[in-house]
């Protein structure tokens, strides 16, 4: 990593501090504050041992001397404790405001840019990647200005009893952060392909866990496991690479600190027996002089052996800032957004000219013109790849567009678009129901609904009918992506969900995709019902349920190749005629099937 991208990281971790800077000066304070008890400590320590061992005080009339030993380790084991929980919670503030940023660009880009990376991956960046900066916050900038002021404090003490230990403290002081930059510089460049090679390790995993059942069907379990295996062994060897240098520095450090603490000990050792005669500015150096300074020449380099051992915190939150930041800043092209608030009476939906285009900046479908009048039934058919998911994303104003989109004779750009999807009924082909109980998922965007609605959008959505039979009714449990219930129990369970929400205009994207015959019927029945006077635009590859429709828009290699009700479309020769041909010709042939 260069040192200018890597001054630009330390900057920008730097500046989140602030976040939790009340926490910050508490921290500071208390880590003063232990340090002044430290010191009291050593000196009273000293007091006592030079009563004792040269004075020959009787150890009774020193019992004041004693309690107050006990009253500062206490105080000072209490400090310390408040010093951690402070830290913690800079930390804390820290974390929560990043990883509440990174969810508001997540949900701002949409899930085209979701898409675009897999689960895993995005598992690492939102919780473990930011769970490394706790450390950096946490210990490692508190303990930067604590390796500073309490050396310097104990210089202020020490010089005046004598200079020479002072000079050896002051001297050697600063070889201990030299040696931990010069092995921390490859600390930072190791724990970022430390990062990224979890990150990997994390996408492949999870995705191939979800597709375990089709990896086992097509016999490819064993050589996916393989390829985990070679992944999981080169993070193995990233880590490695990290653990050796934090040994590496540890060792370097606790080196240094000893010779230090030894320099000062011969030193003593000599002026007592009369080899060495300086530094003690003409007064002879008395047990309690020596003690007290011995005592406090560990705790001199403490500060910075703990700063040390919190540099791996650095370079992990170095190695994680990297891609945080480059998540956070990057400005792929999204959806721009106004404040205008739309009339929710009724939607009228024109596009002309109309360009979608992907977060590079690619044209995903377009130049098309439609329209969809309020109260209409539109839908959009074409083959797999045409682009219809592309524009149902524009629509929700998840993807960026040029030309003219607009909603009531207003531009979706200059449209609060958090409004404007409070006023969606959206039923997607796959549905999404969350770990938790039914209820919980049919309140999904009204959790204040009460009994009698949430029974009256069940009734609605046909899925009372199951929900009366299971063992606990709405209190039934399912897991994460709908598991203990049916894909059609599912897809009533979003209907229902749908319908509660109440809005006036409906986006039905394959709504009845993967649902058996009855379930199909149930989910069309309650799907018309819901719709009834609302604008609506269907997705949907099932070409004989769009007789009803009041437009057919046929979606083709990204442009609009044909517009019409279905029996003007019918006679036409062109791509739905096509799409019709061939469904009839599949349905022929599943009836061979079942009759053989």
């Amino acid at each position: 990593m260069d040192k200018q991208k890597h001054r630009l990281l330390i900057k920008w971790l730097k500046s989140q501090s602030h976040l939790g800077k009340k926490w910050l000066y508490v921290t500071l304070g208390l880590a003063f504050v232990s340090g002044i008890f430290l010191m009291l400590q050593a000196a009273l320590l000293a007091h006592i041992l030079h009563e004792l061992i040269i004075e020959q005080t009787d150890k009774s009339a020193l019992l004041s001397s004693f309690l107050g030993l006990a009253l500062l380790i206490a105080l000072r084991a209490l400090s310390s404790f408040g010093k951690e929980q402070a830290g913690y919670l800079v930390g804390e503030a820290v974390r929560h405001h990043v990883r509440q940023s990174i969810m508001n660009k997540l949900e701002s880009l949409g899930p085209a840019t979701l898409q675009g990376k897999p689960a895993g991956a995005w598992a690492t960046l939102i919780l473990e990647q930011i769970e490394e900066m706790q450390d950096f916050f946490a210990r490692y900038l508190p303990q930067m200005a604590i390796a500073v002021m309490i050396p310097l404090t104990i210089l202020v003490v020490v010089f005046p009893l004598n200079w020479a230990v002072g000079l050896i403290f002051l001297f050697t002081a600063p070889l201990v952060p030299f040696f931990m930059a010069l092995v921390g510089m490859g600390a930072a460049d190791a724990n970022r392909r430390n990062f990224k090679a979890m990150q990997r390790l994390s996408g492949h995993f999870y995705d191939r866990l979800r597709g375990l059942p089709t990896l086992r069907l097509f016999f490819r379990a064993e050589a996916e496991s393989d390829h985990l295996r070679v992944a999981s062994d080169e993070f193995r060897k990233r880590t490695m690479d990290v653990l050796r240098l934090a040994f590496l520095s540890s060792a370097v450090l606790e080196f240094f600190t000893a010779l230090s603490i030894a320099m000062t000990a011969v030193y003593f050792g000599f002026s007592f027996i009369g080899e060495l005669n300086f530094g003690h500015y003409g007064v002879s150096i008395s047990l309690f002089v020596a003690v007290f300074v011995l005592l406090l020449a560990p705790e001199f380099y403490q500060p910075l052996r703990d700063l040390g051992t919190f540099y791996h915190a650095k370079a992990q939150a170095i190695a994680a800032a990297e891609s945080l930041i480059q998540f956070l800043d990057a400005a792929p092209l999204h959806q721009s957004e106004g404040q205008e608030k739309l009339d929710t009476n009724a939607f009228h939906i024109h596009a002309k000219g109309l360009e979608i285009l992907s977060q590079d900046g690619t044209v995903l479908v377009g130049p098309v013109d439609f329209d969809i009048p309020s109260g209409s039934q539109v839908a959009l058919v074409g083959e797999s790849g045409a682009g219809k998911t592309s524009l149902v994303h524009a629509l929700l104003g998840f993807l960026p567009y040029r030309g003219s989109l607009k909603i009531n004779d207003l531009e979706l750009r200059d449209a609060d678009l958090s409004f404007w999807r409070q006023q969606i009924s959206w039923v997607g082909q796959t549905p999404q129901l969350f770990h938790g109980t039914l209820k919980e998922n049919i309140c999904l965007s009204r959790p204040s609904a009460s009994k009698k609605e949430i029974l009256e959008a069940a009734h609605a959505a046909f899925a009372y009918e199951f929900i009366e039979g299971l063992e606990n009714g709405f209190d039934y449990l399912v897991g994460d992506r709908a598991s203990g219930i049916s894909v059609g129990q599912a897809q009533r369970i979003a209907i229902a969900r749908a319908l509660l929400h109440g809005g006036r205009f409906w986006l039905l994207d394959e709504p009845t995709a993967s649902l058996d015959a009855k379930s199909e019927r149930l989910v069309a029945l309650s799907l018309e019902k819901a719709t009834k006077d609302c604008t609506t635009f269907i997705v949907n590859h099932r070409i004989e349920q769009l007789i009803h429709c009041d437009n057919i828009l046929v979606l083709h290699k990204g442009k609009i190749v044909q517009q019409g009700r279905f029996y003007d479309l019918q006679k036409e020769e062109g791509v739905f005629s096509q799409m019709q041909r061939a469904a009839s010709a599949d349905k022929i042939a599943q009836r061979s099937n079942l009759d053989a």
